[in-house]
Order: C-alpha cells, then structure tokens, then sequence
C-alpha cells in the first residue's frame, strides 16, 4: 500500500489507529514488518525511501552462528572491550543471544547472503575489527543495500503498511500541546506527530497508537562523513524537546577509512577490507599500525581513526594510504565489487595501487534513551537504532553491531507495541501557519548549516579540548538562537527543520563532552588524557538540566 494522504491509513473495516513509524531503514522497516500482520502501519521518510543510511553499510551483521568456533559469552567479551568499560554486559548479552535469530530472519525474508557451503547456515562469514572470530554474515560488500532492498519490498507488497515518501516529523505531539489544566495528574504520552508534506508544503497532524523513531544518527553534523544526507538527528531532537533523556553523545564514531576524493567525499571503505589483510601505509608506503596497537589493523576504530589522525598530523597530510593490492585481483573483485566498481569510476584500480582514505563522521553510539524494548521515557513513544542509547554500543561501537541491534530492538518493540491498548485520543491541536510567512531567502540556513559543520569539525572532533568544546557550545547556542527565530517567523522547509534539528543534537554532543572529565574510547580529550576508574555514562535529563551519573561496572 503507498499513499499521500496518511489519512488513509487505516485498513478495511479497522477503527484502529496507525502506529506511525518514522524512518524507512532497517530499524523502522523491521518493526512494521513484524507488526503489520496484525495492526495499520504507516512508514514516513523524508526523502526517497532507498535514502537512508541502512543501504549505505557494506561490511554486514553479527551473527553467533558458528557454535563450533564462537560463542555468545566470545561476542560479548569483544563488545565489552571495544566498548571501552560502558557497555550494559546485559544488553551485549541479549542481542547477542537473539544474533542467530536474526539471521535466520533475514535470511527467510530471502536477503542473498554470500553463501559458502561449508559455512555455517550456508553463510560466509567474515571478520571484521574488534572482533575474535568471524561472525560477520555479508552480502559481498554491500550487505545494507541487499538488506534494504529485500525488506522494502516486503513492506510495498504488505496491505497492512502504507508508505509515505517526501514527508519529515517536526515535532512530537505530547501532552504539553493540550489543555494544561485537563492534563494535571495524567501520565505524560505521544500522541502523534506534526509532519511536512514536503511536496505540497503543508503541516498535518497525524494521529497514532504509538510514535516509533527510527531517524539514524547525526552524522551530518560534521563536514566530513560517511553518512547520507538524511542522517540529521531527528529523532534525538524532537525526544529530547518532547523530555525525553539522552544518553553518551560525546562519543561519535568516526570510521578510519572513508575515500578521499574530490568527485566523492562520503564513500566508505568498509573494514572489511582491513579485515581480509588490507593494510594502512603512509605515502611513503610505510605501514604504521603496529606503532600503534598490537592489533595492527584490527584494532578497534577509534584505536585506527585516531591513529591515522596522529600520523596525518605528525606528517603533514591530508590522508593515507590502505593498500589492498597484495590480496590480488580476482580476491577482490569477488569480494569487495562495489569498492572495487565505485573506486574504478573515479580512475582509482584498487587492484594495482592503494586507497587514499581519510577518518569521517559515521556512527552515533549514545542517542534516546530506551530499554530493551524500545520504549523511552514518555508512554507511547519507542526509538529504535542508532538514534537511541540502549548500552549496547558503550564509548565505541563495535563494527557491524548495529545492523544486529535493529532487528533484535525492533523486534522487541513491535512485541510491545503489540500488547498495547490504543490510547483515548484527545482533541489535536492543528498546525498553526497564520502568523509565520514564506522565507524571504533560504542563504541564512545554508550558510548557518555550514558554519554548524565547519566548527563541529575543527573544534568537536576526535580529538578534543575544553577551550575548543566552549567555543563551539558558544557558537552553537548564538546559532540556535538565530534559527529558533527564524524557525518563528517563516514557514518551515525540511532544509531549516533539519538544521534546527543539528544544532540541537550538536549542543547535546558539546555538553556531554563537556561533562566527560576523562579519556574514553571514542572521547579524547587532551584535558583529561587519563582514563576514570570507574565507568559511568552520561545522561542528560531535559527536566532538569543537569547529568545524572549511574554506575554500572
């Protein structure tokens, strides 16, 4: 079902109301396939529906499959460690019991996994950093787009799913929208959205049983990411002004080695590639990872990003080199040919000389605070993906846990959603347009979006100072302040509804690293190069304006 009215959503005969979810990667489409057998769903993106980041991840997916070699308590114990002392054991525990599950699920909705036959479940897995065995179940080196793409079109054939493309969440809708007085005493829930119909240019407000945020992370934050255009910190923001926490955005991933390019800046190089025996080298040709981790290439990615960091500043230049070509031509054709065909386009074979990459923005490891059900502080209300902190991740994610964790979560949270009564639905305000007018000129929000992305970079990267972070909280407030008026008085565009999105998510990131008074897996700070004792991730509670620290190893 595909539609542009999401008032047509509900079903044949159904009074039922929709559960919205917002996001059309692999965390919102894992939820409304698992719920739409029994309920309406509606899926909203704000751009085309193969835009997301999903499609973007090459390397693959954990899956404990190979109970002969590996173990459930092996994943963990490489969890822990990547993720630097702030990883919830129990979190770790129980999406890496469910790894195989979920496998096993993707693989009856019929994603073509690289196959080998003495594999286990017929799979070949491959190895990745941070990890001490293979467990990565892959579709040659494009595993998200293989993923998504079979998941997409299980989601346009469901009667039950209605599509709606070129639409973008503005804010929440919550008990603070309604009747103060009516609502003393009244446990504080989700009621729906207010969304842009980006082609029509006009607000509506759309009622749902439950409200689902699987918006990604914030990548675009930065000048430099490997991210897509659609990973502006959506959802994070419209949580934390609708109160609800969030936790660890002081530690942002950036993935060691995305192509330097002039015709391409935000292509990954997976780590894949390092982990079939790709090497990092200066121009020079001199390897230098083992200065660095005796792990070498397979260390852990902030060990990597910020070694390459080291080695660019101590050297003077502007990337390295990973060098792929001892693995021989027909190795990797077979096995990384989407690296190997985007790399050709821009007259690099990467068969015969080595890649020029460069660290960039890719994961966001804290987000909305949720349980291992989805659910966040406020009733009717569940976040899924990387825009959420389960604790899953800690200080540093480790690599392809994030694939796995949105199938496991959203498979969770539509079991949750599922046992859910629909809720007495008040009266929804509308969106009110009569007192704001068309924007006089849209030059103020891009030159503002640059400026956000030109100081995060140089002053909120991987390695960070207090005197750099209070420059940039400085700055990012004055700019907040200017957008928040300009948001006041024109008519809202996806382009300024995700920059006032950015600059909230990116004062959320400041303050966090503010508050970390140590050194911290992918938090580095030349302030505090020590690392605590005792871990403790920071959350940030919008009631109160303060941290609230809790102890959990």
């Amino acid at each position: 079902m595909s539609s542009s009215n999401p008032t047509s959503s509900q079903t044949p005969n159904s009074t039922e109301l929709p559960i919205l979810i917002i996001g059309a990667g692999l965390a919102g489409l894992t939820v409304a396939l698992h719920l739409a057998e029994t309920q309406p769903v509606i899926i909203m993106a704000k751009r085309a529906l193969g835009e997301g980041a999903t499609a973007w991840a090459q390397g693959g997916i954990v899956g404990v499959v190979d109970k002969e070699h590996d173990s459930t308590d092996s994943h963990v114990a490489d969890t822990l460690d990547a993720g630097a002392g702030l990883v919830i054991e129990d979190t770790a525990r129980y999406i890496a019991e469910e790894s195989a599950d979920a496998i096993k699920w993707l693989v009856e909705q019929g994603v073509p996994f690289t196959t080998d036959a003495d594999g286990p479940m017929g799979l070949h897995l491959t190895r990745e950093g941070g990890h001490s065995h293979r467990r990565i179940a892959h579709a040659a080196d494009a595993t998200g787009k293989a993923i998504h793409e079979v998941l997409l079109d299980k989601a346009r054939e469901h009667k039950n799913i209605q599509l709606l493309e070129h639409w973008i969440a503005l804010d929440l809708i919550t008990n603070r929208h309604l009747d103060a007085k009516a609502q003393i005493g009244k446990l504080n829930r989700c009621y729906g959205v207010y969304a842009l119909d980006i082609k029509n240019n006009h607000v509506e407000t759309i009622e749902a049983k439950a409200v689902v945020l699987a918006t990604g992370g914030v990548g675009k934050v930065y000048r430099y990411t490997s991210n897509p255009d659609t990973a502006t910190g959506d959802g994070i923001a419209m949580a934390w002004r609708a109160g609800c926490s969030v936790g660890n955005m002081e530690f942002i991933q950036f993935h060691p080695t995305c192509l330097y390019h002039p015709s391409d800046r935000t292509f990954l190089i997976t780590e894949a590639l390092r982990g079939e025996g790709g090497l990092l080298k200066l121009l020079d040709g001199t390897r230098f990872m083992p200065q660095h981790d005796e792990r070498n290439e397979l260390a852990p990615r902030d060990i990597v990003a910020r070694s390459i960091d080291f080695e660019m500043k101590k050297h003077g230049l502007d990337y390295v080199l990973l060098d792929a070509t001892h693995l021989g031509a027909d190795f990797i054709k077979e096995h990384f040919p989407m690296i190997y065909a985007r790399c050709l386009s821009l007259g690099l074979d990467i068969t015969k000389e080595a890649i020029p990459v460069v660290p960039a923005a890719h994961y966001t490891c804290g987000g909305v605070v949720t349980d291992l059900k989805g659910r966040t502080d406020l009733a009717g209300l569940y976040a899924v993906g990387e825009a959420t902190y389960t604790g899953l991740h800690g200080a540093n994610r480790l690599a392809s846990n994030s694939l796995l964790e949105c199938i496991v979560i959203g498979k969770a949270a539509a079991a949750d959603i599922s046992e859910q009564a629909s809720p007495v639905m008040p009266d929804l305000p509308l969106w009110d347009e009569s007192q704001v007018e068309n924007a006089d000129e849209q030059v103020v929000i891009a030159h503002n979006w640059d400026e956000l992305r030109s100081l995060m970079w140089n002053y909120v990267g991987i390695v960070r100072t207090n005197r750099r972070l209070e420059r940039a909280l400085h700055r990012i407030k004055l700019l907040r302040y200017e957008v928040q008026e300009y948001y006041a008085n024109f008519k809202v565009t996806r382009d300024l509804i995700e920059l006032r999105n950015l600059l909230e998510c990116a004062e959320l990131i400041v303050r966090s690293a503010l508050m970390r008074k140590e050194s911290r897996g992918l938090h580095y700070s030349r302030d505090y190069p020590d690392t605590r004792t005792v871990a403790q991730p920071t959350i940030l509670n919008p009631h109160t304006e303060s941290v609230a620290e809790k102890v959990i190893l």
